[in-house]
């Protein structure tokens, strides 16, 4: 997590508070231009305890066997302590958090810490009672408290004790409260994250933002690492205007504090062409790319440079550039090997990237080939690999078998990557999306009730997250509708095809595309439960929409007049006790 303290020469922010260190944004040293920033499956953010060297006020730690390098217990005075004082005892709450920081030092296991840690926050909290005076030790014990429940996976703990922590400081007291305040509420967006819960994690970054500008200014350095941390959750969110503006700002920032063609401004390029990438302007983030390229070469970051070149390979490959893509994959490919090895994820990264090219191509035993090198690697990664970037790489080989017209190799595929992310933290929104793809390998190959399953499941983790009103959400819905209405479960079919165009006509429109689509699947289903007006008013709309868009001689729109005409003619039937069945039909809907 950004830190907020004092530059070089300017009043330090002193405070009793340690801060929790996101790796991502150390202080010294650390290169930020070596995260990864992923569109649709965000790394967990890991919240790492405060240092066991941290000052303490307190007594010694306990007596360590010097010849076994085993921690003896403690001596019966201290249990003394423990055991029979008062939570009133000043020196006890600095004596028991030393007591955790030490426990955890020790490699004991983070129980018997969690144990010393909620008794500090107890001891600190009867003081602060006692004082009426706002305890920023409190606010550190609290945090402790929440760093070891996340190291057990406890994490909805983790979040209540976290929402108690900032509520502690009060900013209003000077910069000790506003470090307080501000670490307390980007850990506590970290642990939302953790738990796939991306709105209120954005929510946390935001007001740990606002106080980091009251603090600082808002041309700082450090606002700028934080804007960017939080545009890189608006990324993770599909929130690509609100990532937009923050990373113009932190690349303005850091124009103005680093010299030219700077590490920082060389990350802030990258993120804004993912973003750029996300909302189609592929040339704008061919220019990011090419610039963020020249930092990185002047800086003499090889292997940074070569991951560039994949991006600015995949940009090609958008704009149809097939040879040009085809020289920077291979590029970035002689670097990898040469700097990573040949069963490196990077290499497979690329390979998966080549196989897509050779598809598009219509080379399909060139594409194929790419497929089979990059799933032996996947196969036996190296040590160190992320589940992430393995069960990622499968995905998109599952794609490309389903394009290759084998979904049952896709299903394996995407059965894999699933048992890889189920236990990962931070990973729901990715489980879900891999269970929404599954649920359409099992619709295209007849297996209804598993598709139905795999939609559930997805539908239910969405709703979780706070996905529940995304475009991508609606697709979902759409498909599920789909299987249910080929396990003539009519009324679920209908009700979730009517929740699916409540949400795209809010974020697509009504006119759009797959809004349309929606609007053909539940005529359908409303002609099947014979509620024929309201079918007849849907594909009204629909017609009328394909006329002022295609043209009155497009086969689609031919298709959806003959759909309406049989409809009306129906309702004209009705009279005389005779009834045409509707020969309208469902399609699927594009995935995201």
């Amino acid at each position: 997590m950004p830190g907020l303290v004092a530059a070089s020469g300017a009043p330090t922010l002193r405070i009793t508070v340690p801060e929790i260190v996101d790796p991502r944004f150390e202080e010294n040293g650390a290169d930020p231009e070596l995260r990864s920033v992923k569109t649709r499956s965000p790394a967990p953010k890991k919240v790492l305890l405060p240092s066991p060297s941290s000052s303490s006020r307190g007594k010694p730690s306990p007596d360590r066997n010097s010849s076994s390098g085993k921690r003896r217990g403690p001596p019966a005075t201290e249990k003394l302590l423990l055991d029979q004082s008062s939570l009133d005892n000043p020196d006890l709450g600095p004596f028991l958090l030393k007591l955790a920081r030490d426990t955890i030092a020790s490699g004991e296991g983070p129980t018997k810490a969690l144990e010393y840690a909620i008794r500090a926050c107890k001891s600190f909290e009867r003081c602060s009672a006692e004082s009426g005076e706002p305890s920023l030790e409190l606010a550190m014990s609290l945090h402790v408290t929440a760093a070891i429940y996340c190291s057990l996976g406890r994490y909805v703990e983790a979040v209540s004790v976290m929402e108690r922590a900032v509520t502690v400081p009060q900013v209003a007291r000077g910069s000790d409260h506003a470090l307080a305040a501000f670490s307390g509420y980007m850990q506590l967006g970290d642990t939302h994250s953790m738990l796939g819960h991306i709105d209120q994690s954005i929510d946390c970054y935001s007001r740990g933002l606002e106080i980091q500008i009251q603090t600082l200014g808002d041309s700082d350095p450090r606002v700028g690492e934080t804007c960017r941390y939080l545009a890189e959750a608006h990324v993770q969110a599909m929130q690509f205007d609100q990532a937009e503006n923050l990373c113009q700002r932190t690349l303005d920032i850091h124009r103005e504090h680093s010299p030219p063609a700077s590490i920082e401004e060389a990350a802030d390029r990258r993120l804004m062409a993912i973003i750029y990438d996300a909302k189609g302007d592929y040339d704008e983030a061919l220019e990011h790319l090419v610039l963020a390229s020249m930092s990185m070469i002047a800086n003499g970051h090889e292997v940074e440079v070569a991951s560039i070149d994949v991006s600015i390979g995949n940009t090609y490959l958008a704009l149809g550039r097939y040879d040009e893509a085809v020289f920077s994959y291979q590029k970035a490919l002689t670097v990898f090997k040469s700097t990573k090895g040949d069963n490196h994820p990077a290499v497979a990264l690329v390979f998966v990237r080549l196989a897509d090219l050779y598809y598009r191509t219509g080379k399909l035993r060139e594409s194929r080939s790419y497929c089979e090198n990059a799933l032996r690697i996947y196969g036996r990664p190296v040590p160190g690999t992320s589940p992430e970037d393995i069960a990622g790489g499968l995905v998109e080989i599952a794609s490309l078998y389903e394009a290759f017209g084998e979904p049952e190799e896709a299903l394996k595929l995407l059965q894999k990557s699933l048992k890889l992310l189920e236990d990962v933290p931070g990973q729901w929104s990715t489980v879900a999306g891999i269970e929404a793809q599954m649920g359409v390998m099992f619709y295209i190959v007849g297996k209804y009730g598993e598709s139905r399953n795999s939609f559930e499941s997805a539908v239910g983790k969405l709703r979780e997250i706070g996905e529940k009103k995304s475009a991508f959400f609606g697709m979902v819905l759409n498909q599920m509708g789909l299987t249910c209405v080929q396990l003539y479960k009519i009324d679920e079919a209908a009700e979730l095809f009517e929740e699916s165009k409540e949400i795209l006509d809010q974020e697509y429109g009504t006119t759009h595309q797959d809004t349309l689509g929606v609007y053909t699947n539940l005529a359908a289903t409303y002609d099947a439960m014979g509620r024929i007006e309201e079918a007849i008013e849907l594909l009204e709309h629909v017609l009328r929409v394909r006329e002022e868009k295609l043209g009155t001689a497009n086969p689609d729109v031919n298709d959806e007049m003959r759909r309406l005409g049989e409809l009306l003619k129906e309702v004209a039937d009705r009279g005389t006790g005779s009834r045409t069945p509707s020969k309208t039909f469902l399609f699927p809907l594009p995935r995201r």
